[in-house]
């Protein structure tokens, strides 16, 4: 990234009054499987806050005139688990095209799609990702600042209206629990002693893992392998453009302006082309002058 950063003491080299920014990514210091940003940490700015959008705002492309864009995987991992449990209703939400998270407050809530509010879409999202990470009834409680009767029952509905999650998490825990490790979908393995263990909260720990590892960890090898299509392609087709970051499901090229469309078309083809899922995985391609104007 070429940032405006003009006397700013920060350790990092000047050229053309921009500073260039030169991260460090780990490729086996995350538990997932994921590459890690450190000095400075890329992954971790803010977008919510003031302060992180103004931050964002100073990061721009090397090139007069160009732009960076964004790529962005679509509930990689909620997309995934309808792969793993194979749960027809979760499947056919995805087939057709349904707002997930609105479809399952339909049903957490035994109302019309037509009559969800804002709020209770909300509390479905928190149900759909809570599930994929194991959280307790009462941890969503405390997600959603309500009771434990109430999220015991969004829990229990959520189930009973994708049974097929509830088999995938039972198995992926008895497997795990047999074999001592859980395995992403493309072999790659993490072994899980806290499964062994006699301390309780470690053994949690454990089950937790066993269920979304596979989860996780496959969406984290999606991402790596599509990292390297893209580098592939940038380089078989001679571009200028740059592959700079990579921010959990997302991707950031830093593009001179007449490549912008090229990239965005190799993004799209090289990041859905990684995998064949029981549901499409489709990807979210966006530009702009700065890193806040990507999405």
């Amino acid at each position: 990234f070429g940032a405006n950063l003009k006397n700013q003491s920060i350790g990092i080299a000047s050229r053309n009054g921009k500073a260039y920014i030169h991260s460090t990514f780990n490729q086996v210091q995350t538990s997932t499987g994921r590459l890690a940003s450190s000095d400075p940490n890329l992954q971790n700015l803010p977008i919510r806050s003031e302060e992180g959008k103004q931050l964002r705002k100073m990061f721009l492309p090397r090139f007069v005139d160009g732009n960076l864009v964004s790529a962005d995987y679509n509930q990689i991992e909620l997309r995934l688990m309808a792969h793993f449990s194979q749960d027809e209703n979760l499947l056919n939400a995805y087939k057709h095209g349904d707002d997930i998270h609105a479809s399952t407050a339909s049903f957490i809530f035994d109302k019309p799609l037509s009559e969800i509010t804002d709020n209770e879409r909300r509390v479905a999202k928190t149900v759909n990702f809570g599930i994929i990470y194991g959280i307790s009834e009462f941890g969503l409680a405390q997600n959603l600042n309500t009771t434990w009767t109430k999220s015991k029952t969004y829990i229990d509905r959520y189930f009973y209206t994708f049974p097929g999650v509830k088999r995938y998490i039972q198995d992926s825990v008895e497997l795990a629990k047999k074999n001592g490790y859980a395995k992403t979908l493309f072999g790659r393995i993490r072994f899980i002693p806290e499964l062994q263990s006699e301390n309780k909260v470690l053994y949690k720990f454990g089950e937790r893992v066993a269920m979304n590892m596979p989860l996780q960890g496959t969406a984290s090898d999606i991402i790596k392998i599509a990292m390297v299509r893209v580098f592939n392609r940038i380089k078989k087709e001679n571009l200028k453009s740059k592959l700079v970051l990579q921010i959990h499901d997302e991707l950031i090229m830093d593009c001179p302006n007449d490549e912008i469309a090229i990239i965005e078309n190799i993004l799209k083809e090289e990041m859905t082309g990684v995998i064949n899922l029981s549901v499409k995985l489709p990807v979210a391609v966006s530009h702009g002058k700065t890193l806040m104007e990507c999405k």
